[in-house]
Order: structure tokens, then sequence, then C-alpha cells
């Protein structure tokens, strides 16, 4: 049986047509693709600018801290020293007043604690009395199992927080202490008396 001319000229149109769509797909996935590829590395590339950024700003900061006192060196009186020139340490805007209390020592197997309490307030002159206050609570660890010559170990938290600071090894936030009392005062204005 014998085609005609214009059967394969046909045919042939539709082979070109065929590997031409293909190609036209394949490029346009590929060009999908490489966009897609080229988006992800860019934002990788912002990412690790970004990262950059923030080590370069906490490279720049330095937690302050300050000597600790010895096992042998540690009393009651000498902790709250110590506490208050810790203090000194944090950076913060503004009236604050903190007060420093000594309110419990407790006996362990291996140590004993001792619990301080820093209340934060903020008093004006229309509200010499504040409305509300922010505790900040310390705990020195004097080891009796250590050499004497150890330094104690110094653990604090922000009331209504559960993330346990060291000294020297976190940035003090003023914000911490205006968000508790800000949180109480409307606790406060919510409950009526």
């Amino acid at each position: 049986m014998e085609s005609s001319p214009d059967a394969y000229a046909e045919e042939a149109h539709l082979l070109v047509d065929q590997v031409l769509n293909n190609t036209v797909r394949k490029l346009s996935e590929e060009f999908e693709r490489q966009h897609e590829l080229d988006a992800k590395k860019l934002d990788l590339e912002e990412r690790q600018n970004t990262l950059e950024a923030l080590e370069q700003i906490r490279e720049d900061y330095d937690v302050q801290d300050i000597t600790w006192l010895t096992i042998e060196e540690f009393n009651i009186e000498k902790g709250e020293q110590k506490i208050d020139e810790f203090l000194k340490t944090w950076e913060y805007q503004g009236a604050w007043l903190a007060c420093t209390d000594f309110l419990k020592e407790e006996d362990h197997e291996f140590d004993k604690r001792y619990r301080y309490r820093v209340r934060w307030s903020i008093p004006t002159r229309r509200k010499p009395i504040p409305r509300a206050t922010a505790g900040v609570y310390f705990t020195f660890v004097v080891s009796k199992i250590k050499p004497k010559t150890y330094p104690v170990d110094v653990y604090y938290v922000f009331e209504t927080n559960r993330l346990v600071h060291r000294p020297g090894e976190s940035r003090f936030r003023e914000k911490w202490l205006k968000d508790i009392i800000e949180n109480k005062v409307i606790m406060m204005q919510a409950v009526d008396f």
C-alpha cells in the first residue's frame, strides 16, 4: 500500500510539533525549577545575612557579670550585697527602684540554698506607692561537698517565668520587668473588689 506524499508531510509536521511541544514543556519546567532554586538560594542568602548580623550584634554586646563569693566567704548579708552589685550591671531606663530581701535558707543533703527576692517598681510623684511590683528570685547554692575555694552557684528567675538564668550567661531585658507589672495591672483592673 502506497502512502501519499501529503500523508508523510503531515506525519512529519505532527512529529516536529510534538518534539517542539515537549521541548517547550521541558524548558518551561527547567526554567521554573531554576527559578525556585534561585529563590531558595536568595532566601538562604538573606537568612545567612540575618544570622551574621545577629551574631555581630551578640558579639558586640558583652553580658556583664561580677565576681561571686566563694563557699567559704558566703553569708546571708554578703549574698544580698552581691545581688545588689550584680543588679548594677543591668541596663535599664527610667526610675526603677529595687529592694532585696532574704527569704529563707533550705538545708539539703549536699548543699544549702539561700533564697532572695528582689522587688522592682517604678514609683512616680503622682503614685509614690506603685500599683504593682515585679519580682526576681535569686538562689545561692552553697555546696557542702565542693572545696571551700569554689564559687557558690547562683541562679535567678523572673516572676511568672520558668526560664532559669545564670549570671553572665543571659542579657537582662527591661521589658521582662515591664511585662510582669503590666500583666498585674491588667489583672487587677479585671478583678472587682
